[in-house]
């Protein structure tokens, strides 16, 4: 998956379109929580369960052990840290990644009341072009960083894309921050619920071609108990 810097809008490649098999769901009520571990700090994140395609893909490739190793190869200040592309496994310095993904999709599960807030786990996926169901990829993912939005920017916004934005996200939007353009466009399937500065301190790293940054960034993750 490719982020467009010009636009700033996910365009994931390389999924098929069929549909992950079946995953044994959590216990109706509970909230699943994964753990990312980096070098610079760990990110824990709550799955919803709103979305649970997207919830049991998630958790069935962390207890895989499938995101242990890959990268965070894109990653833009102010706006997202994007990863799992399995073809950042021991990739090579310089090389493009973001094209990388596993023999499936997952269907669009979007909710009104998930949306991209700092710290929103969002699902990459193809362009429309190419995915006018707006499927989401198997595998690859970002955290939101946005920019804090005032009221008229967001006024304008809703003019431009012929959106509406909710209070809640207005009062999100006005001073979290997030990218709101994206909301109803990607799946928002969880949320940072520990390690926002380690957000904050990764979408900072330096950064080379492709937005990769210069010195890999590495995660680890696991299903925890909270």
């Amino acid at each position: 998956m490719v982020f467009v810097a010009c636009s700033q809008k996910p365009v994931k490649s390389a999924d098929n379109q069929s549909e992950s098999a079946a995953i044994e769901a959590p216990v109706p009520g509970e909230s699943s929580y994964v753990l990312i571990e980096t070098d610079f700090g760990n990110i824990t994140v709550r799955l919803y369960n709103e979305t649970p395609r997207h919830r049991d893909n998630f958790l069935k490739l962390v207890k895989e052990g499938f995101y242990d190793g890959l990268l965070f190869h894109r990653v833009i200040k102010n706006f997202m840290i994007q990863g799992g592309d399995p073809k950042s496994k021991d990739a090579q310095p310089g090389q493009m990644l973001g094209d990388g993904g596993l023999p499936y999709t997952v269907p669009a599960e979007f909710v009104p009341t998930l949306f991209h807030k700092k710290g929103a786990l969002a699902a990459a996926r193809q362009g429309d072009n190419v995915n006018p169901n707006k499927e989401s990829s198997s595998c690859q993912f970002y955290i939101v960083q946005g920019n804090v939005w005032n009221a008229n920017q967001l006024k304008m916004m809703e003019y431009q894309m012929q959106k509406h934005f909710s209070q809640a996200q207005i009062d999100a939007y006005t001073t979290v921050g997030g990218t709101p353009h994206l909301d109803g466009d990607y799946t928002v399937f969880g949320e940072v619920v520990e390690g926002l500065d380690v957000v904050d301190i990764i979408a900072a790293v330096q950064c080379g071609q492709f937005d990769r940054p210069v010195k890999d960034v590495k995660m680890k993750m696991k299903v925890i108990q909270k």
